[in-house]
């Protein structure tokens, strides 16, 4: 049975990653240019497409579907269960519309004034444009009639399988003149999950973006810029989220004992270990999983680093008198993160 604290774990940890993957693309711009941030979150999409589409289209039981009606109702029920505003409506077994309504997940607040039109224009080149591909039928491409980015009230498109093979150029097409439907939400697919099953999906969806971002950022910069900028901007995500995410966890004292209750809570609730020990006058969390990698292969030392940057800049609002340190080892042919969290000297 989920437990109260299993849940607030999953909204805390979906919190801190959600405003992470933001905070890090925006960063990048901030640091490397806009060229840069929207190479990043091209590849990162890109990345989330090879990995989820194709299986998801068929553990989501659309592989009888017309092929413009599946990837929109794929991205529709997807972007439903991760917590994303968005409506699907096919107009007919050729052509089927998706519109990503305000307040955008992924630029929340008001993140999406720093956001360039090319990173939306972005986003859909590697994700949309990429089905038709992944599904083996070359008449199948996405039309985008309207970019939050540029003011319009949402964005918008429809993928569409015309009667010829589509060219490269013509997978992402603009027609701003265009206007889609209504959504008739009585229409539109349901997926009847408990509320805690849907909690735990939407800790599931921003934690997967970090798993594809990371490494995409050591791909783009190496690995001693990546772990810089990964962990500057995780340190200010840290910072910004710890008040909500530890008054989610019920953590309200600046105590070591409750920092490290803090870190075990969010490690646990990622689905790690977070084991906390006593070493002298400092706690010890200790976990010997980092599930959120997985069995990617393109993972390295830096992405820890970055992701580190989170605890890090979550202390300093905690008790900006206390340190946290991190040592990484091989314990008895297993991975081993052990977190000390002691007083400055």
């Amino acid at each position: 049975m989920t437990s109260n604290d299993d849940l607030n774990g999953w909204k805390a940890v979906a919190e801190l990653h959600q405003r992470y993957l933001t905070g890090l693309l925006l960063y990048t711009i901030q640091k490397k240019g806009p060229e840069a941030g929207t190479e990043l979150l091209f590849r990162t999409f890109r990345t989330q497409h090879l990995e989820k589409f194709v299986a998801g289209h068929k553990s989501l039981g659309l592989t009888d579907l017309p092929d413009a009606v599946a990837c929109a109702q794929f991205i529709y029920l997807a972007n439903h269960v991760g917590g994303v505003k968005c409506e699907f409506i096919a107009e007919s077994d050729k052509k089927a519309w998706v519109r990503y309504l305000p307040p955008r997940w992924i630029w929340e607040g008001a993140a999406i004034c720093a956001v360039p039109n090319d990173m939306s224009k972005a986003f859909m080149r590697a994700f949309h444009s990429q089905c038709g591909i992944s599904l083996g039928n070359d008449r199948l491409g996405f039309v985008c009639t309207k970019i939050t980015t540029q003011c319009d009230p949402c964005l918008e498109g429809y993928f569409i399988e015309e009667d010829r093979p589509l060219a490269d150029d013509e997978k992402l097409r603009y027609r701003f003149e265009e206007n889609g439907p209504d959504v008739d939400p009585t229409k539109l697919p349901h997926i009847d999950w408990a509320p805690d099953r849907m909690t735990k999906a939407r800790r599931n969806y921003a934690v997967q973006y970090i798993r594809s971002l990371l490494p995409e950022l050591v791909g783009l910069l190496g690995e001693a810029q990546a772990a810089e900028l990964g962990r500057d901007a995780a340190f200010l995500i840290g910072m910004q989220t710890y008040d909500s995410t530890a008054a989610t966890l019920g953590v309200d004292d600046p105590s070591p004992a409750a920092f490290a209750s803090y870190l075990s809570q969010m490690l646990r609730a990622t689905g790690d270990t977070g084991d906390i020990s006593t070493d002298g006058d400092a706690l010890l969390v200790r976990t010997t999983s980092w599930r959120m990698m997985g069995d990617k292969t393109d993972v390295t030392p830096a992405c820890f680093d970055a992701w580190n940057g989170l605890w890090q800049g979550a202390l300093a609002v905690h008790n900006r008198h206390l340190t946290l340190s991190v040592d990484s080892r091989m314990d008895q042919g297993a991975n081993v993160w052990q977190w000390r969290i002691a007083p400055q000297n």
